[in-house]
């Protein structure tokens, strides 16, 4: 007789349901508040809430808000899972397209029927799709923390996938160490090309609260590891990111006072301090001295609803843009360390400014050359900008016949009254210009179609590529705090210049007009050798020069009927007639002599006094 066996039966489909709901549903049958609640006044007149029990001691519960809490999980049970992030991003993909190194064991493939399996994954299958990525022959790779220790994925020259990476950071975490670890995978020596870091969120704003966290994190990182934030941060996040900043703290202060005075649209003050349990007045309605820490705030908004919670963010956020934009315009930004990379970077002067009485430490003002390419935004990537954007308008200025694409900025507020201030952004093939929008209609911008548009932004872009910007900066270097002071005041910002061979100087930028009163600040002769133009502009600037030949003297502004000018203080007077010769005049005011330079004669005028000596 033959043996027959029955053929197995197909394995039923994977029903695995991998989201978070029993955590939910545990939290709500612990913490959901169902004890009856019994109100009593104390001594002094407060009322106050114990809970309830009966004649027996026994605890009561409230019949309605334990039928709010079985509904409530009802409906959280019945709703349809949400796929996680990296099963999401494989099934959108596909796992042949996607290289995953992370530490799980196990993973749900997709078939072609329809249907699931269960894969195993050990150590070598991480090495095999790294090297899969690396290879070119898988385009998408995803890492973990457990997946990105000890391994590189940049665009080394070794491998044959040298294209650049696009890093976006997904689901941070806390921990602003692990973060720098995760960005150091892309971003290594010996690369193709450096990649684009782009932290990823939804539109809800209160997501904000976790990535400012992350940048304040990596700024003190950075500062502690390295001495300057920007090593941490890597320019990663803007200065208006960081939620705790100085800027942040002192626009929620005028947030409170604006929600107080009844100026603000998103929320009134009695509904504020109801849904987030936050204090700001006393019993006679005066504002307290000490108001909720920012950290506290945060918090407390993040239990608001979505709409509503974006609807604060959006005002809070308009304040700290207004602070910021008011800092960065008036130079006190305080942005850490920004780095200017360019092709080429050449010392031509290196002058001693101080040396340290006691450490022999020194402080220099260098005078470097350097050149280095624009890199514009291409057609292909403004017009999918465009396109995504509902806002978006395409202008030409009449004047210059330059081509920009205007897109809705956030909007600043004003502080006292809470007037919102609306700007727009004009994106140009190298550069970005804000804008408040009652400016606009004061340039030359106007509305160009799209095909026009398109045609004078490729030709902006192949002049931009073609062209090599050179020009010559002076950077403090070396010991600056002893002087710190002497250094120009409206300009804050550390810079660090690196160029292609790997040669970099920190220091802060000095302009020309500055020159002349850094020199005359430290006591150093140099003054006397800058060029003519630059003490002329440094004088008409409001910065006094002080010049030791052909005699002692010093060039300043003044400002007389109204109209600026340019003095030579302590001219001797045996010195009048030759300055006379020279193209200088004199007047005189309140019973003193002085001598001006004619403004529009004043370099060639500076020139020959300069050379008389």
């Amino acid at each position: 007789m033959e043996n027959r066996r029955k053929p197995a039966s197909l394995a039923a489909t994977l029903d695995i349901n991998c989201d978070c709901k029993e955590y939910v549903v545990d939290y709500l049958e612990r913490a959901f508040p169902t004890r009856q609640m019994r109100v009593f006044t104390d001594d002094t007149g407060t009322a106050r809430s114990v809970p309830m029990e009966d004649e027996h001691g026994n605890p009561v519960y409230n019949p309605e808000a334990e039928a709010a809490r079985s509904a409530l999980i009802e409906h959280l049970c019945a709703m349809p899972p949400i796929m996680a992030a990296l099963d999401g991003l494989l099934e959108h993909f596909g796992h042949d397209r996607v290289a995953e190194i992370t530490g799980r064991t196990k993973r749900l493939v997709s078939t072609g029927e329809g249907h699931q399996k269960l894969e195993t994954r050990s150590a070598r299958t991480s090495q095999a799709e790294a090297a899969a990525f690396m290879q070119g022959r898988k385009r998408i790779l995803i890492f973990s923390d457990a997946g990105g220790t000890g391994r590189s994925y940049h665009a080394s020259f070794d491998v044959p996938n040298q294209e650049q990476r696009v890093h976006l950071l997904l689901e941070p975490g806390w921990r602003a160490d692990r973060a720098i670890q995760g960005l150091g995978r892309t971003h290594r020596t010996h690369q193709a090309c450096t990649p684009l870091f782009r932290p990823v969120t939804t539109d809800c704003k209160g997501e904000l609260r976790f990535t400012s966290t992350i940048a304040r994190r990596l700024d003190s990182l950075g500062a502690l590891t390295r001495g300057q934030r920007q090593t941490g941060g890597q320019n990663l996040f803007d200065p208006a990111d960081n939620l705790e900043s100085e800027y942040a703290c002192a626009a929620l202060i005028s947030w409170f006072h604006l929600l107080v005075g009844g100026k603000l649209t998103s929320i009134s003050h009695a509904e504020f301090e109801r849904r987030t349990g936050l204090e700001l007045c006393d019993k006679d309605g005066v504002m307290k001295d000490e108001l909720p820490p920012i950290q506290r705030w945060l918090n407390r908004i993040l239990a608001l609803p979505i709409g509503l919670q974006n609807w604060i963010f959006e005002e809070f956020l308009s304040l700290v843009e207004t602070r910021v934009s008011a800092a960065r315009e008036a130079g006190r930004l305080d942005v850490g360390v920004e780095t200017i990379l360019v092709d080429s970077a050449t010392l031509l002067d290196d002058t001693l400014l101080r040396t340290d009485p006691v450490s022999g430490a020194t402080s220099h003002l260098l005078t470097i050359e350097i050149t280095r390419r624009r890199t514009p935004v291409s057609l292909e990537r403004i017009l999918r900008i465009a396109d995504s954007d509902p806002t978006a308008v395409c202008m030409v200025n009449s004047k210059s016949g330059m081509v920009a694409l205007q897109t809705r900025a956030r909007a600043l507020m004003e502080e006292k009254e809470g007037t919102p201030i609306p700007r727009i952004e004009l994106m140009r093939p190298t550069r970005h210009e804000y804008m408040r929008e009652h400016d606009l209609y004061e340039t030359a911008w106007t509305t160009i179609d799209r095909d026009a548009f398109a045609a004078t932004w490729a030709k902006e872009v192949l002049d931009a590529t073609q062209k090599v910007d050179s020009e010559t900066i002076r950077l403090a270097t070396g010991l600056l705090l002893p002087i710190w002071s002497a250094l120009p005041s409206d300009h804050l910002v550390v810079n660090r210049i690196a160029d292609g061979n790997g040669q970099s100087w920190l220091g802060r930028l000095v302009f020309d007009d500055h020159v002349p009163q850094l020199f005359t600040k430290l006591g150093i002769d140099r003054a006397d050798n800058l060029p003519p133009q630059d003490i002329a502009r440094s004088a008409l600037a409001g910065r006094s020069v002080d010049l030791t030949r052909p005699f002692p003297t010093t060039i300043k502004r003044a400002v007389v009927n109204g109209s600026a000018r340019i003095e030579l203080v302590g001219c001797p007077s045996q010195q009048l007639a030759w300055l006379k010769s020279i193209g200088c005049f004199t007047e005189v005011i309140q019973y003193r002599t002085r001598v001006f330079v004619p403004v529009p004669a004043a370099e060639s005028i500076l020139a020959e006094l300069l050379k008389a000596a």
